[in-house]
């Protein structure tokens, strides 16, 4: 009797364990396999009411409705927005791609500008009395000046009489008048070393030597031997090319990002591989009026004597840092009109035209404010090709679309729900409900405005009446209400989610949330 008993025992024990394996057990007998098939990639997050906004993470979406996430296995051929292509055919078309980052960017400026003098170094030589010159030892722009060096001899009347006064106030015992006329050669430009030679040699010279007062190079001169001047005429200028101006044209919309005193580069085509490192002197406080641009003062070390007046340089002015940002290669960037837009790869010679937003520009990266996220990959060659491939199925799945459409409203595009009337505009014929959830279009409850096909249907209807709304769909984001009924049921109350975030109010076409 006991090893009947002991058997059954057994016998149950094994039939339980046999149970428990068969049920815990996949029936592939690979537990990670089916634990990994049921784990779906999620490619990014999309706004239930607006497609074009897309996150990386759950979340929100600027409307206060719960984002909804998009796997890679939803994402087919069929999709009007997908292309696909053989890999024989991009390999054909040279398709590249790269990695969507997120980094800081610096606002960097690359421009163009000339080189020019240091205007600060520039030495003008006048004269303070009429007369002729005699002996010009400069004769043309660009030539050397040494410090010390004679530039040319000037014959003046004026300074010949006043010589001849001033030797005879030195025979005289009047030393007032002896004062006066050393000071009235000085006031007319002679040198100091040319009164001692008065007071030595006691000789009045026919012409005055005129000296350079620094080194060199002659930037203009506006004479010539024999002609007469007087003292508005600009005989010539001397300037300094130790150091030289870059004078750099920003765009407009690049004008807030220049500073005094950010870091400059510059490259010459004349010698390639090489830059000079620079600083930005002054920022002009005026914007030209026919090219839109600032004009930017950049100032260059030039001791090696290379960087030569009015040659042409590439200019890079390296501005603040921005925060870290989304950006792609600018190559990637397909510029339009009014919506600007990227080629994602989504693999397996998948790709589907992307509408973006851009921000600033910083070398060859441009930052994505929306419609990317780190997760994709955007093409940088062939893009134009597959863009317009793209728009050629889109446009053929827009006329299905549209002659689909041609066919009576379904209960698809049309909910009736309970609401409550919070505010009736008849001057712009809309109104605003605070209605409960719509599974039909997976809303949940919150507070919208909308358009109205007739005021005349609130004609008895009062602000925080209870309702019940019909409302029809008419495109993507406009709704109209088309009916309305006073009074909802007694045991019914309309309930809206709490949310952290402002409700959305909608005018018919776009939905914002309220301020």
């Amino acid at each position: 009797m006991n090893k009947t008993i002991l058997l059954s025992a057994v016998l149950l024990a094994v039939l339980v364990i046999g149970i428990t394996l068969g049920r815990w057990w996949p029936a592939d007998g690979d537990g990670s396999n089916a634990a990994g098939s049921s784990e779906r990639d999620v490619l990014y997050y999309k706004a239930p009411m607006d497609p074009n906004y897309r996150s990386d993470k759950p979340g929100k979406s600027p409307m206060g409705m719960e984002l909804v996430p998009v796997y890679a296995d939803e994402v087919s051929g069929d999709d009007a927005s997908v292309v696909n292509i053989s890999p024989t055919v991009v390999n054909n078309l040279g398709v590249r791609t790269a990695a969507v980052e997120r980094s800081v960017l610096s606002r960097r400026i690359e421009t163009v500008g000339y080189v020019g003098y240091d205007e600060d170094s520039l030495h003008q030589i006048n004269t303070r009395v009429d007369g002729w010159i005699e002996k010009l030892s400069i004769k043309s722009t660009g030539d050397p000046v040494k410090r010390g060096q004679v530039l040319f001899e000037l014959y003046s009347p004026t300074l010949v009489n006043a010589q001849e006064e001033y030797l005879a106030a030195l025979q005289s015992t009047n030393t007032a008048l002896h004062r006066a006329s050393r000071e009235r050669l000085a006031a007319l430009g002679v040198t100091a070393s040319e009164i001692q030679r008065l007071d030595k040699e006691r000789t009045v010279k026919q012409r005055i030597r005129i000296y350079a007062q620094t080194d060199g190079v002659v930037a203009h001169l506006g004479v010539r031997e024999g002609v007469y001047i007087t003292p508005s005429t600009e005989v010539l200028s001397i300037a300094n090319l130790d150091e030289v101006w870059v004078l750099a044209e920003v765009f407009e919309r690049q004008s807030a990002w220049v500073r005094q005193g950010q870091r400059a580069e510059i490259e010459l085509d004349y010698l390639p591989g090489q830059s000079w490192q620079g600083t930005v002197d002054y920022v002009y406080p005026e914007l030209d009026q026919k090219t839109r641009t600032l004009k930017v003062r950049v100032r260059f070390d030039n001791e090696a004597d290379v960087l030569r007046p009015n040659m042409f340089a590439r200019v890079t002015i390296f501005g603040t840092e921005t925060p870290a940002v989304v950006h792609i290669p600018k190559e990637a960037l397909i510029p339009g009109g009014s919506v600007n837009r990227v080629v994602v790869a989504l693999g397996e010679g998948k790709f589907r035209a992307q509408p973006v937003k851009i921000g600033i520009e910083s070398g060859d990266r441009i930052e994505i404010l929306s419609g990317l996220t780190t997760a994709d990959r955007v093409v940088t060659s062939g893009q134009f090709l597959i863009d317009s491939e793209s728009n050629i199925d889109t446009a053929l799945a827009r006329m299905d679309e549209s002659m689909a459409n041609e066919a009576p409203i379904t209960a698809k595009t049309t909910v009736m729900v309970a609401a409550v009337v919070t505010d009736i505009d008849a001057t712009s014929r809309k109104v605003t409900l605070q209605h409960e959830a719509i599974p039909e279009w997976e809303w949940p409850a919150m507070t919208m405005g909308f358009d109205v096909a007739e005021m005349s249907l609130f004609e008895t209807i009062d602000t925080g009446q209870p309702v019940h709304a019909t409302i029809e769909k008419h495109g993507d984001n406009h709704y109209l209400v088309v009916d309305i009924q006073a009074g909802m049921d007694a045991d019914r109350t309309v309930e809206v989610a709490p949310t952290d975030e402002a409700p959305a109010r909608h005018d018919g076409h776009n939905m914002e949330p309220e301020q």
